[in-house]
């Protein structure tokens, strides 16, 4: 395979209800879309969800450092799936200097990452998941289904709009459900108590601070809500004050999650040693990508440390496609959020269709490479302007 061009443009995605939560409020995600083309043809394409609030990127940022990279690694021809491994990994972005947990370029070398992984998939007639297979580390998390089922996730709003979306999570006979705890106009404990009646005593709850608590408001919020039978709070202190959350686990007994403070194998390592949480949050684009979060479900469970698949409200198919073939051959993760593309999006930019169906069941991507077709004019309507790098023959 030789790459001969990559573009790269700011997409912003409508979505269909606000999303609100502790950390922000959206009813709209602009994303970067990086499409790599082959000299054969082939178009392949990655996506990133800059969050500034947890990596420092925004889409500008992005696109700026797209127009600076090193991208020499890619020039040439890329025989197999460790070529093309070693030539993404080896990419030169521009570091932020005051990065130290290297997580300023995550989105967006998750987006060229997938889009020269998916060309390669597409070339080779293999699907992304095979991937998994040439990463040496990840083969202690390999574990192939042909299914996964998905959780959901509740947003803070009025106790009128939770009931009825709860009501439809039984109908639709979701087994998992996050709730979004710590806004300031919201009782979390009237939310839980109402959520889990309206969802039933089988459904498994867990709560997401995204950052709102210190470490005395967080005893007290999730001791109040231990009693409603919550499996995990994800993120309940800022990232600045992490180092307080061996105090928080001695006197709770509900497993924290890190989100916001999970970011890079930097993170994963900290989080080992110096106890933080028993679980993690990994998603693909604030993790830097399909294989850096490989890598960090492997370095997870070597230290006894769990995990979830993570996404970003606003996700298009380009990542809920990855995510499924991430989810589909890595075993242990708790949870499993993605795919709601037709549920929040107001309109699809790819085929098929990929959504999750009736109780979060999604079935595993086979088709080559990311195994969608995305609709190029459909996507560049929602676009600005491309940033076009042009490749070169293999340097001497």
């Amino acid at each position: 395979m030789r790459l001969v061009e990559l573009a790269a443009w700011k997409v912003t995605l409508p979505l269909k209800q606000r999303i609100r939560h502790a950390s922000h409020d959206r009813d709209a995600s602009t994303n970067v879309v990086v499409r790599c083309r082959t000299d054969k043809g082939v178009a392949g394409w990655g996506e990133g969800v800059p969050r500034p609030y947890v990596t420092g990127e925004t889409p500008d940022s992005c696109l700026q450092r797209f127009a600076e990279a090193d991208l020499g690694t890619l020039e040439g021809d890329l025989r197999d799936w460790p070529d093309v491994i070693a030539a993404v990994e080896a990419i030169g972005l521009k570091n932020d200097a005051q990065d130290l947990r290297g997580c300023s370029n995550n989105a967006l070398r998750c987006a060229i990452e997938l889009a020269v992984l998916d060309a390669a998939g597409q070339t080779l007639e293999e699907p992304l998941s095979v991937v998994i297979d040439h990463v040496p580390e990840a083969k202690q998390v390999e574990y192939q289904r042909p299914e996964i089922r998905y959780s959901t996730t509740i947003t803070a709003m009025d106790a009128w709009a939770q009931r009825k979306s709860a009501i439809k999570m039984r109908v639709y006979d979701f087994r998992q459900c996050k709730i979004k705890v710590g806004v300031p106009d919201q009782d979390d404990i009237e939310t839980v108590a109402r959520l889990r009646k309206w969802l039933g005593r089988r459904c498994n709850l867990r709560v997401d601070a995204n950052e709102a608590w210190d470490a005395d408001t967080a005893i007290r919020q999730i001791r109040r809500l231990e009693p409603f039978r919550i499996t995990a709070v994800e993120q309940p202190l800022p990232h600045e004050d992490i180092d307080q959350l061996p105090a928080v686990r001695a006197e709770t007994r509900t497993p924290i999650m890190l989100d916001e403070s999970c970011t890079s194998a930097h993170d994963v390592t900290r989080a080992i040693d110096e106890k933080l949480a028993e679980l993690l949050n990994i998603r693909l684009s604030k993790c830097g990508g399909y294989i850096a979060c490989l890598r960090m479900a492997a370095q997870a469970r070597a230290a006894g440390l769990g995990y979830q698949l993570g996404c970003h409200p606003g996700e298009s198919p380009i990542l809920s496609a990855a995510g499924r073939h991430w989810a589909c051959t890595v075993g242990g993760t708790w949870y499993l959020e993605g795919s709601y593309d037709r549920h929040l999006l107001t309109e699809i930019l790819a085929e098929p269709d990929i959504t999750f169906r009736y109780g979060g069941l999604a079935p595993a991507i086979n088709r080559p490479g990311l195994g969608i077709t995305v609709n190029e004019t459909a996507l560049l309507k929602l676009a600005s302007d491309p940033i076009v790098r042009t490749l070169g023959p293999l340097r001497p």
